[in-house]
């Protein structure tokens, strides 16, 4: 009798992991034909199991994702209902970093934008990176003193470091030097490989800076980003799922790169022929498209709700490496187009 219980036991759990195994290939085969923003925009959890990133930081997935606390020691997460603040350790661990070297400086803490989806890829609205838990975006705004309610989160404004009076330009009444400091200083991080900021803020840093340029190079111009900069952290070492970009070149990038974006080819509307057929609708990525992986991701079981609450209660990281203390100190042509690094905007970008 014993060994037929044992016998039925055994059973069983063969065909619940069968039928587990099957409802998962279902999942995953729905999800190869679906457009993938639809599938993974409307997951609320992370995957359960080890942190990873798949693919490239504008064609992957993430597993294993951690939230940031809500706030933390010198930082606060915004616009929480976009459930946008899932990253991997090493971002984490970086903003938390982060946020406390800040206030060495005079700056009195981060308000956190979006990070990435629960398990990244590509998202409803917006971004077109951001999708391998390795970006985040820092709003130019100063953190209050008083933590901000929730209703306060979604509804404070962005501040544009733009005088939108004049054609790509800083306001000198919102941007200080401490702005400066913040943006080096997060470039001085060896962990951090790009930093994306407004063309004109790119510019005022090129005229103003005058210490230590040695990571200038890495803050690259690109359309919007006036009222945050972007930080794009490398693929970790030991990670050969991440599809790591091309090095930054060498140079602090103020240079004809940077000049272009001062030319009207960046902001022309596209001449259109009226004889030409009118184009296909853009075809939507699809989950097939995406790295392999990334499909079992989407279908994979979700972390234990208990351990995804218990990330909204702020634990200090450990330390991470000293960073470097930060202290301020026409040829005729045709334009060049911008280096190969710098994404180029789904769309033009708006006047306003």
């Amino acid at each position: 009798m014993d060994k037929l219980a044992k016998g039925v036991g055994k059973a069983s759990f063969l065909a619940l992991s069968m039928m587990s195994m099957l409802a998962a290939d279902a999942v995953s085969a729905f999800a190869q034909d679906a457009p993938a923003k639809q599938v993974f925009g409307n997951i609320a959890l992370p995957s359960a199991g080890p942190s990873a990133s798949y693919g490239s930081y504008a064609k992957g997935c993430q597993s294993g994702a951690v939230a940031l606390p809500t706030e933390g020691q010198g930082f606060q997460a915004m616009r929480l209902s976009r459930n946008r603040r899932w990253g991997q350790p090493q971002l984490i661990s970086f903003i938390e970093r982060f946020a406390q070297d800040v206030q060495k400086i005079g700056w009195p803490g981060l308000l956190i934008g979006d990070i990435s989806q629960p398990r990244g890829g590509p998202m409803l609205t917006g971004h077109a990176s951001h999708q391998i838990g390795l970006d985040v975006d820092i709003w130019w705004r100063q953190m209050p003193k008083q933590v901000m309610s929730a209703e306060q989160r979604e509804s404070t404004p962005f501040i544009s470091m733009l005088d939108k009076s004049k054609f790509l330009t800083v306001d000198d009444r919102k941007w200080s030097p401490l702005n400066a400091k913040l943006v080096m200083m997060a470039a001085s991080y060896p962990q951090v490989e790009r930093i994306f900021v407004n063309p004109a803020i790119k510019q005022k840093l090129c005229q103003t800076w005058t210490g230590d340029r040695t990571f200038m190079g890495k803050i690259r111009p690109i359309y919007g980003h006036d009222e945050h900069f972007h930080v794009r952290l490398e693929c970790p070492p030991g990670a050969p799922n991440c599809k790591p970009q091309a090095p930054v070149g060498a140079g602090d990038g103020c240079d004809k790169s940077l000049a272009w974006w001062f030319t009207k080819e960046p902001w022309a509307t596209p001449k259109k022929d009226p004889n030409a057929k009118p184009p296909k609708p853009p075809r939507a990525m699809m989950v097939s498209d995406l790295p392999k992986a990334c499909a079992a991701i989407a279908a994979a079981p979700a972390a234990g709700k208990a351990s995804v609450a218990a990330q909204n209660s702020y634990t200090p990281s450990a330390p991470a490496a000293q960073v470097q203390d930060i202290v301020p100190q026409s040829s005729g042509k045709a334009a060049p187009m911008p280096p190969a690094d710098v994404p180029r905007p789904s769309s033009r970008p708006s006047s306003n």
